[in-house]
């Protein structure tokens, strides 16, 4: 078989699928085989090399469906249709905001996919062929790959809002320490995901909006429904947004309150003592003619003037209520 082809697949229209097992079977198949679904590995040159002899893509095209970062868009082709999507990434060690981008041509006899890293939504609608419980015809697998994509994203928009709910107790308790790095990876994460799936809003829509050959009537009634769940998406991204600079400058705030707490008690502190110091100083001067230097009262008389001092500076800021 070809180097990066991941599956071929041919639609027998019942909800199942038969693979083609050799490369020869898969050269010579034409439309009258069957819906043939073609998933590739775009990194593998063996791929790319098949996709060029096939010529179902001019070069420009070719070049789009093989780059190595692509934007979500819906753009017509010389034989059929682009879609470019992006899924979760939800593989072990990775970040779910590094979204795995997934590339679309189709039209109405054969649908080519490619992708670079794994995606489990493209291996759902595998198992439901297998199953005999997947998609009929091209249509309905583009719709069931989008909504496959679309759907995975819900446990990811719920796990940063079951953070954000742990972020906004933690500022409700002053005494706990505050992890401040999370909370910037988790608006990280937010802005990353929305900076994809706006875009893939607006190519769904596109999709809708516009008569493509492929694209059955029924079906857009599923797209259409994919597309209501990228708009609450979005809606909740942008609210978890909100969320987190709302925290962000509640935990602002409260520093900025502790710090002006701390230096209004060394203000007042330093108010209350300045006299005092003032008067030491004064007395402390090694000159001649200072009063008391021959009583033996001196001392303890001029503490307790200090004392009182202090007293009536303290009374004054008590009745202008600045302590």
């Amino acid at each position: 078989m070809i180097n990066g082809l991941l599956h071929a697949l041919i639609l027998d229209e019942q909800g199942s699928a038969h693979a083609i097992d050799n490369s020869t079977e898969l050269h010579n198949w034409q439309p009258e085989h069957g819906k043939l679904w073609v998933h590739m590995d775009y990194s593998q040159q063996d791929a790319v090399d098949w996709l060029k002899a096939r010529q179902f893509l001019n070069d420009y095209e070719l070049d789009s469906l093989t780059a190595e970062e692509t934007r979500p868009r819906l753009t017509k082709a010389v034989n059929g249709s682009m879609l470019f999507l992006r899924g979760v990434n939800l593989n072990p060690a990775q970040s779910p905001e590094d979204m795995v981008s997934l590339r679309l041509f189709i039209n109405e006899n054969i649908l080519i996919t490619t992708r670079k890293r794994r995606l489990l939504s493209v291996q759902d609608s595998v198992d439901a062929l297998n199953a005999g419980q997947g998609p009929c015809n091209i249509s309905e697998l583009v719709c069931q790959l989008t909504q496959n994509l679309t759907s995975r994203m819900q446990t990811v928009i719920d796990s940063l809002d079951d953070t954000l709910d742990g972020f906004e107790d933690e500022i409700d308790q002053p005494n706990r320490g505050f992890d401040h790095q999370a909370l910037a990876q988790m608006r990280r994460q937010t802005i990353a995901l929305k900076r994809y799936l706006r875009p893939q809003k607006e190519a769904l829509s596109a999709l809708l909006n516009n008569h493509y050959g492929w694209l059955n009537e029924p079906d857009k009634a599923k797209l259409n429904e994919t597309t209501n769940s990228l708009i609450r998406y979005l809606e909740e991204l942008d609210s978890s947004i909100e969320r987190a600079q709302i925290i962000q400058q509640t935990i602002t705030n409260q520093v900025s309150e502790q710090l002006n707490q701390r230096m209004y008690v060394m203000s007042v502190v330093a108010a209350l003592f300045l006299p005092l110091g003032f008067l030491t100083g004064l007395l402390g001067v090694n000159i001649g003619g200072i009063p008391g230097t021959e009583s033996p009262y001196a001392f303890s008389l001029f503490i307790l003037f200090l004392v009182i001092l202090t007293g009536v500076i303290g009374v004054f800021f008590k009745n202008k209520k600045w302590l």
